[in-house]
């Protein structure tokens, strides 16, 4: 049996894929490759294996946003959310150099080791958006259009308020949100108005309404009487608990 119907592979590959690239089976067949010729390849050292069924070119260096790209491809509503996304949209508050992507999508799914090692990451399937159309509040960043999806800066706040008290600090997130005064009132009324989600509408509410950020007034309406006229109340695993006065 022919291991493969075109005479060489790898020229192929270095044709069709940019260096920088992870590459899988699926892909090597669309290009005429068997996983048998792969394997042979990678024995040769014409190409590295990254995990089970992935390679890469030899001595190549993985680019993060070709990686992103390439989980993409392969998690139903992939993209880069929470304290990350407003991190690469320019509103952070003191980020640590390795802190931990913050990658979103749907359903449960086990981010490959091999990503893991190059680019720590915490994968969050919790959506508190689940009302809203796919897609809803995800754009690529200006500078890479082509790139993978990240939620706009109303979305990515909203997707951080729900990670407080599991993975979350209060005081960082508060400090965060203070930093977030220009989000467009009226794509954060659409969000809120569509998560159902308590402890995010109270915090968004009652922090920008305590840091007199711009978009607060336009934020309460869109909550409307949802969230009643008592405190709310919430402890976390931490230890630490949480007091918001109506």
């Amino acid at each position: 049996m022919a291991l493969t119907t075109r005479p060489n592979l790898v020229k192929s590959l270095q044709t069709a894929f940019r260096r920088g690239a992870p590459f899988d089976h699926h892909e090597l067949a669309t290009l005429g490759g068997s996983s048998v010729l792969a394997h042979h390849y990678f024995k040769s050292g014409r190409l590295a294996r990254l995990g089970r069924g992935v390679f890469m070119f030899p001595n190549d260096t993985l680019r993060r946003e070709d990686c992103l790209k390439f989980l993409s491809s392969r998690v139903p509503g992939f993209h880069v959310g929470g304290k990350t996304a407003l991190a690469w949209r320019g509103i952070r508050h003191n980020l640590p150099t390795r802190e931990p992507l913050s990658l979103w999508g749907e359903g449960k799914t086990r981010l490959p080791d091999w990503f893991q090692k190059l680019f720590p990451s915490r994968y969050t399937a919790r959506n508190p958006l689940a009302k809203l159309p796919k897609n809803f509040g995800l754009q690529p960043l200006p500078e890479t259009p082509d790139g993978v999806l990240v939620s706009v800066p109303e979305r990515a706040l909203l997707e951080m308020l729900s990670e407080v008290g599991v993975h979350q600090g209060i005081e960082e997130a508060r400090n965060i949100m203070e930093g977030a005064r220009a989000l467009r009132p009226e794509v954060l009324a659409t969000l809120l108005k569509n998560c159902p989600r308590v402890k995010v509408a109270w915090l968004c509410v009652r922090w920008a309404e305590e840091l007199n950020l711009p978009w607060a007034t336009a934020a309460k309406k869109a909550v409307g009487n949802r969230l009643g006229q008592s405190r709310w109340t919430a402890r976390f695993k931490d230890g630490t608990t949480l007091v918001l006065k109506p």
